[in-house]
């Protein structure tokens, strides 16, 4: 990601699509105990009304960390850990890599000064849809393996690992099923990478502008924290329903879910999740975009001695 006037890639684009997949799955490995949070506030329903049995199991995200690793583990915090390495060199990979060309694709090559803001997010959005149609798949296992959590004496799991889940997928419920919630996901991820590269770009570039300011460690971690705290506010909605899609194939749809959620557990429950989902993409960010920046510089040096 850079922030000058023509905002053109300096290394290659396998070198780009090298590092932004080094960096995600670095990320993700080092947040994930955060997503599997995440994912298990999302899915949980609303308390019934005098049901005492229907109380919610896990309470923000400590309690929710707490909760799973005292009961389940220290390991179950990173479960999906092999799917989401997966989606994340597929996922990572493609929508970084992509971003600078087809940036540059919808500004014209001879475009001069700063990109607008509106073609950042237009080359984000497209390439965090493009991206995840093809990690879907990726995805979804990541989210069948942190939906489940303890289970009773004797109850064999659903599946034994994340292969054992892409394969028994496909034959129980057939190949296009592995594409379980891509109308969600789309929007999610177009949503939420528009939301993260664009503002990363925009933030970077406007402090860059101010005295004092050089493109270091200090103007990334800004950068990136904005990134994360503008991909929750505006794609919690559509991550919400893209969980329980993919945790609960009994949604007959997009909007079915949007609905059933809706109707059952209120507006609120689009927000179920939003401070382990902060905590997770705000770090997520500034660990992806603090790495993603070293990890080019010292690709780039590769790419010039050779």
């Amino acid at each position: 990601m850079v922030a000058d006037s023509k905002s053109k890639s300096d290394i290659s684009f396998a070198g780009t699509f090298a590092s932004s997949a080094f960096s995600a799955c670095f990320a993700e490995v080092c947040t994930i105990p955060l997503d599997t949070a995440k994912v298990r506030l999302q899915l949980q329903k609303q308390a019934v009304a005098g049901d005492v049995s229907s109380l919610p199991k896990y309470k923000g995200m400590l309690g929710t960390v707490g909760t799973i690793a005292r009961e389940e583990g220290l390991s179950a915090l990173w479960k999906g850990i092999v799917p989401g390495l997966h989606r994340q060199c597929l996922y990572g990979g493609l929508r970084i890599g992509l971003y600078e060309p087809v940036k540059t694709f919808y500004t014209g090559s001879d475009h001069v000064g700063d990109v607008p803001l509106s073609k950042k997010i237009l080359a984000a959005f497209t390439t965090g849809a493009v991206a995840i149609t093809v990690a879907n798949p990726t995805d979804l296992v990541k989210v069948r393996l942190q939906a489940e959590g303890k289970l009773p004496p004797g109850v064999p799991r659903r599946y034994s690992g994340s292969l054992n889940a892409y394969s028994s997928i496909v034959r129980q419920e057939g190949v296009r099923a592995l594409w379980t919630g891509l109308g969600p996901n789309i929007a999610r991820n177009g949503i939420i990478n528009a939301a993260e590269l664009a503002s990363y770009d925009q933030v970077k570039q406007t402090i860059l502008k101010i005295p004092g300011f050089t493109d270091n460690v200090v103007t990334h971690l800004f950068a990136g924290l904005g990134a994360g705290f503008f991909a929750v506010c505006i794609g919690s909605p559509v991550d919400v329903v893209k969980s329980r899609m993919m945790g609960d194939s009994t949604y007959k749809s997009t909007l079915d879910c949007f609905v059933k959620t809706l109707k059952n557990d209120g507006p609120l429950a689009f927000y179920k999740g939003f401070i382990p989902n902060f905590g997770r993409l705000g770090s997520w960010n500034v660990i992806m975009f603090l790495t993603l920046e070293q990890t080019k510089k010292f690709v780039k040096s590769l790419e010039s001695s050779s």
